[in-house]
């Protein structure tokens, strides 16, 4: 009964109100060295994705040339500056996320997005693996019209290869200009400061070209 709740995205009416400061966090990639929080340079740009625990995910993107800082928080809800313990009751609208700030002159759009489609699962639902609610639903946040549009046309793409393989239908949400609200600073690159933690983070084995 619980699990099925948790898997019912809440309206803003229900949604927690939330607060008004700011989630206090350090100001240092501790894997990177980069600053978590604006302004970063000019020339990079920024991807928000969901793909269930955001340990994880985090740590797929930090590890690539071109990313310049990563950090994780909640997105895609209605709850200004929610904290964990709030997100967990699927009363805020979050999923957790991954904030990439990514040069695209070393990195594309494009080759980001295939690593977040074969990360993780993205026909589950307001679930990924084990971990059920609509906190761990797959989530794709781009800034812009033109990147919007390169994220649709990553994930018919994606389709594509998942119906050759016989797989599901793809349940990611799709948006433009989602506010990212950062998590606790102890969420940050937790699987760096705490590397046998726990990670359930696993794609569907379809390659996404």
């Amino acid at each position: 009964m619980f699990s099925r709740e948790k898997m019912r995205m809440v309206t803003p009416e229900e949604a927690l109100p939330g607060r008004s400061s700011e989630m206090p966090v350090s100001n240092r990639h501790a894997v990177l060295g980069t600053p978590l929080i604006p302004p970063f340079p000019d020339h990079c740009r920024e991807l928000v994705v969901g793909m269930g625990c955001f340990w994880g995910a985090e740590q797929c993107f930090w590890q690539l040339e071109g990313v310049y800082t990563t950090a994780v928080g909640y997105a895609g809800g209605y709850t200004p500056n929610p904290t964990y313990e709030e997100v967990c009751t699927a009363r805020t609208g979050h999923t957790e996320a991954v904030r990439v700030i990514y040069d695209p002159e070393v990195v594309s759009l494009e080759g980001l997005l295939q690593v977040f489609w074969e990360s993780h699962d993205p026909t589950q639902g307001m679930r990924q693996g084990n971990d059920v609610g609509t906190q761990y639903r797959s989530a794709l946040y781009l800034p812009d019209e033109q990147s919007l549009g390169i994220g649709q046309a990553s994930m018919e793409a994606y389709q594509k290869a998942l119906d050759a393989a016989r797989q599901g239908r793809i349940t990611t949400e799709l948006a433009q200009g989602v506010t990212f609200y950062y998590a606790e600073d102890w969420h940050q690159q937790y699987l760096h400061k705490n590397p046998g933690g726990y990670c359930g983070l696993a794609g569907t084995g379809v390659r996404y070209a």
